[in-house]
């Protein structure tokens, strides 16, 4: 079944996946199981839930994430483009349900409950987003005649538009991070990239002139006397408890009061029970994640598997950027989880489909598969 000469898709699969990548991701999710069980009982405690709700419902929607993560992995660049397409209307279609019939929480309406769970739709719009617009640009490269760039432009600026109604500014200006990373990478003019960047300085004024909710964040995170800093306070203060070696599992402190302990704030709690050491650890795992993901990118010669695995990095990494940035007070809070050690259903298995599409487009196809493809999208114009 594993023999190199034996042609079955799993053993194609196996000798072609990036096993130390697959190996950093696994070792990522069980940091998420074990910090789940570390974080969550208080949570769940102080809200009369059975102590273990949020740990089994993170071991529950691990499950399908593995799933998705492994599957999504055997296809072939151009299933994954027709995926994506596929997954991207889908999800512009839920978000736009979520502002007519979502429930309003704290001013936003990021939720939408179908069949009994609750979707957070922009989530699985990000992966699909990223490889969308790859396509456009390795597209333009190919063919210049097609306005693949004023496509992707226009992709961008409907999702941008979709998550500001939500409103979610964080995914926002994630979402525009990640477009003007790859917008660089696929050899644009650094004076576009500039305007680019001038654009979204003057939309982030904008909504700080604006939206008193985002003018509060910036404002507490400037001077933490105009407002209540209580959460990232807490976390600093896990830290110093934590020191190098921690506390010891189930005996910090902080999470008996962060409420957002086991999502947005887990990492503080990583820190306190088991120190800045493990700290150090999964920052090195991320790391390894983002630049092995880059390094096999640049070494494909298929400019969409290029740039696609190229973007979901830099997504990944981040995402994980943000919301560590946020535990150490470095950035005004955003509500933005940590990648698969965070509790959330709908982040767990939308990232297990954006990683199982950077473990696709980086395996190692023979030069002939890649000429065939290249060959093939020539010929067939769109895939």
């Amino acid at each position: 079944m594993l023999a190199r000469d034996e042609r079955t898709p799993f053993s194609d699969w196996w000798w072609t996946v990036d096993k130390l990548l697959l190996l950093a991701i696994g070792a990522l999710m069980l940091g998420g199981v074990i910090l789940s069980l570390a974080a969550s009982p208080p949570v769940a405690t102080r809200i009369g839930l059975d102590p273990f709700h949020f740990f089994s419902r993170h071991m529950l929607f691990l499950l399908p994430s593995l799933l998705v993560l492994i599957g999504v992995s055997f296809l072939p660049p151009r299933q994954i483009r027709r995926l994506a397409l596929l997954v991207f209307v889908v999800s512009v279609l839920l978000i736009v349900a979520t502002l007519v019939f979502g429930a309003e929480v704290k001013g936003s309406r990021r939720w939408i409950t179908l069949l009994g769970v609750n979707i957070q739709a922009s989530e699985s719009a990000k992966p699909a987003f990223v490889v969308m617009a790859a396509w456009l640009f390795a597209e333009s490269t190919k063919r210049p005649e097609m306005p693949a760039t004023s496509m992707a432009m226009a992709l961008l600026l409907t999702l941008v538009a979709l998550l500001v109604m939500e409103p979610d500014f964080g995914q926002t200006m994630l979402i525009l991070m990640v477009w003007g990373a790859l917008f660089f990478i696929a050899g644009m003019r650094m004076i576009w990239v500039a305007g680019l960047a001038g654009v979204a300085m003057a939309g982030l004024f904008s909504a700080y002139l604006l939206v008193p909710h985002v003018a509060g964040r910036i404002k507490r995170f400037i001077n933490p006397a105009s407002g209540d800093t209580f959460q990232v306070d807490m976390a600093m203060e896990a830290f110093w408890n934590g020191g190098w070696f921690g506390l010891g599992p189930g005996e910090g402190i902080a999470k008996r009061s962060l409420p957002d302990s086991h999502t947005d704030f887990v990492f503080a709690v990583a820190a306190e029970e088991f120190g800045i050491i493990l700290c150090l650890a999964l920052v090195a795992l991320f790391a390894f994640v983002v630049i092995r993901t880059l390094t096999r990118a640049y070494a494909s010669e298929d400019m969409f598997s290029r740039f696609a695995a190229s973007g979901l990095a830099i997504l990944f990494g981040m995402q994980a950027a943000i919301n560590m940035a946020v535990n150490l007070q470095l950035i005004p809070a955003k509500g933005m989880t940590l990648p698969f050690i965070s509790y959330g259903g709908s982040s767990i298995i939308s990232l297990a489909y954006g990683v199982g599409m950077m473990l696709a487009l980086t395996r190692q196809r023979p030069r002939t598969e890649v000429e065939s493809m290249n060959a093939a999208g020539v010929a067939r114009g769109y895939a």
